[in-house]
């Protein structure tokens, strides 16, 4: 028997357009499921169930008032706690903001709201978004449904564990060296990192790295694709721009679309020396490589566009931005270690160290997209170990380890944030015991749009959004 949750954000959409479905209904339905399942997969930080309820209501009278609807009207989602949203706690995933009640909404959270979609809160996200998995101070660890002792990954963990469990449709994430694409793995979704400037940042964020962006979590393309047109519009004095699409198109109508035949480069090494990947996740890039070849598209071998040179320069301007929230000195240490090391070591790069890190690396990112340009796309795995479990990265309680162990885990993503270019997470492979293995598909500049017609077209040929984890 189908359930509400069965059905997709734009499917919710259109019931409720029809009336076949109230936003009361949907919203109703969603904070019952976040009320018994979301403590055991620390997957929400707040709950904002009145506010949701009291916008459900008003949804439902601008329906039965024959108003002119937004596309997604009265469909829930969910904002990560690492975005700014007006009166609504925002924790960044520190015990030192855990009382931080923020006087403005982000950009990104205005754009949801006017595109008719109910935030039924805020989800979890380690702190300041630094780590690759969510385990913080403020809220259980995020964990994958498809094996609650394994960790949802991050920093988007508890809005993919959110999506993957049925909690909301679909949900926004962010993406600084991964945390879109690393929990969209662990969580069995589609997640789009988006190109640098698609998204805005403000009102306050400018992050002069370029590397974060906000991105949408969901279980289909066409759901990722329509959150993406609401969300990539850009705001007044933006220091990033990413070129529109032509007018008259959608990101969504891209899912529509064939792809053509492509050239897609593909290689599996990391570009970190030692690092092993799983067999299970060079098998699903094996089996993507398979499936796009039988769908008619070129699949040839490529290099990476830069080789380990890149990884410390990176790791410079990580440090660096982990001072991008102000703590109070006085309580630094009730930071986590991973954020006071991080923190420790950012303070002591210069301004000039850090601008020459910065310009090395963007030097870099530019030869390397100079030397991808005959591809249509490149083909990586997503992640080189499986979902780890909860606890793996802090369990030897240094720092330094933690660090390493989560370049082991996720050699692959970052140096996309590093060239800007947009990339997806497509979840086409389970292992044996049930557990989601994504492969990564990276786009031209600027070029969600062919990533999403790529993208839909294999889940088309191979869909997943009928499996379901056992909270389902």
């Amino acid at each position: 028997m189908t359930q509400l949750h069965d059905l997709s954000a734009l499917e919710q959409a259109a019931a409720i357009r029809t009336g076949e479905v109230s936003p009361v209904e949907l919203v109703d339905h969603y904070l019952g499921r976040i009320e018994a399942h979301s403590a055991a997969l620390g997957a929400f930080v707040t709950v904002t169930d009145e506010a949701a309820r009291a916008e459900a209501k008003a949804a439902e009278q601008a329906v039965t008032a024959g108003a002119t609807l937004p596309p997604l009207h009265g469909v829930p989602t969910a904002v990560k706690d690492l975005n700014l949203t007006a009166g609504v706690r925002t924790t960044l995933g520190s015990r030192l903001y855990a009382d931080f009640v923020p006087p403005m909404d982000d950009h990104v959270v205005t754009l949801l709201r006017g595109a008719g979609t109910i935030s039924l809160g805020k989800t979890n996200t380690p702190e300041f978004g630094l780590p690759c998995y969510t385990e913080n101070g403020v809220a259980p660890p995020a964990r994958t449904p498809w094996d609650e002792t394994r960790s949802a990954g991050g920093s988007s963990g508890g809005a993919a564990a959110a999506v993957s469990a049925g909690l909301v449709p679909f949900a926004q994430g962010s993406d600084g060296g991964g945390s879109i694409r690393i929990p969209a793995s662990a969580c069995g979704l589609f997640g789009i990192k988006v190109s640098r400037g698609r998204v805005s940042n403000g009102p306050l964020g400018g992050d002069i790295t370029g590397l974060a962006w906000s991105g949408p979590l969901a279980r289909t393309v066409r759901d990722a694709a329509a959150m993406l047109d609401a969300i990539g519009v850009p705001m007044p004095g933006d220091p990033h721009w990413a070129p529109p699409l032509p007018p008259g198109e959608t990101f969504l109508g891209h899912a529509d679309r064939e792809p053509g035949r492509l050239r897609i480069g593909r290689w599996v090494d990391p570009v970190l020396p030692g690092v092993e990947v799983a067999a299970e996740c060079r098998q699903a890039w094996e089996d993507a490589s398979a499936l796009l070849t039988e769908l008619g598209h070129e699949v040839v071998d490529a290099t990476p566009p830069f080789g380990a040179e890149a990884v410390p320069l990176f790791e410079v301007i990580w440090s660096v931005a982990a001072h991008g929230a102000p703590v109070d000195p006085a309580r630094a240490g009730e930071l986590l270690p991973l954020t006071r090391w991080l923190r420790e070591r950012g303070a002591k790069v210069t301004g000039p160290q850090f601008t020459m890190a910065l310009g090395s690396l963007q030097m870099m990112c530019r030869a390397g997209i100079v030397a991808l340009a005959g591809f249509d796309a490149v083909l990586t795995p997503t992640l080189a170990q499986l979902p780890r479990p909860v606890g793996w990265f802090t369990d030897s309680g240094d720092p330094v380890e933690d660090f390493e162990r989560q370049k082991r885990f996720t050699p692959f993503t970052a140096i996309i944030n590093m060239t800007g270019q947009p990339a997806v997470n497509v979840p086409l492979h389970w292992t044996d015991e049930g557990l989601p293995v994504g492969v990564m598909l990276v786009g031209r500049p600027a070029d969600e749009a062919g990533l999403i017609a790529l993208s839909a077209q294999l889940e088309a040929a191979r869909p997943w959004q009928h499996r379901h984890p056992a909270r389902w």
